[in-house]
């Protein structure tokens, strides 16, 4: 599984590139702070798939990297190839980049 870290995903928001973030987690945790992804939770995600593009880099998070890999490991069966999950999910984030974000 293809995983890229927070510096990675913060040059890329910086560099303006052309990709797809998608936050896995519930929507009660996405309300708590995100990234701006597109809230798909985990169990909703293959019933969504048709939201995930196909064909630009993809970007799955959650808060610690767990959930966001699972969803990797499900798309990936259903023929994705273009995924990359978040090392560390939105927890590193607040580590690394913006220690100001809320988390739980």
């Amino acid at each position: 599984m293809k995983e890229v870290t927070v510096q990675e995903l913060k040059s890329m928001i910086d560099d303006n590139v052309a990709f797809q973030l998608i936050d896995v987690r519930e929507p009660f945790e996405y309300e708590v702070s995100n990234l701006n992804g597109l809230n798909i939770p985990l169990s909703g995600i293959l019933i969504e798939a048709d939201k995930v593009s196909k064909d630009i880099p993809v970007i799955i998070q959650c808060r610690s990297g767990k959930r966001s890999a699972q969803a990797v490991m499900v798309l990936e069966q259903q023929g994705y190839t273009n995924l990359a999950n978040l090392q560390g999910g939105i927890l590193a984030w607040k580590e690394d980049i913006d220690p100001e974000l809320d988390v739980y």
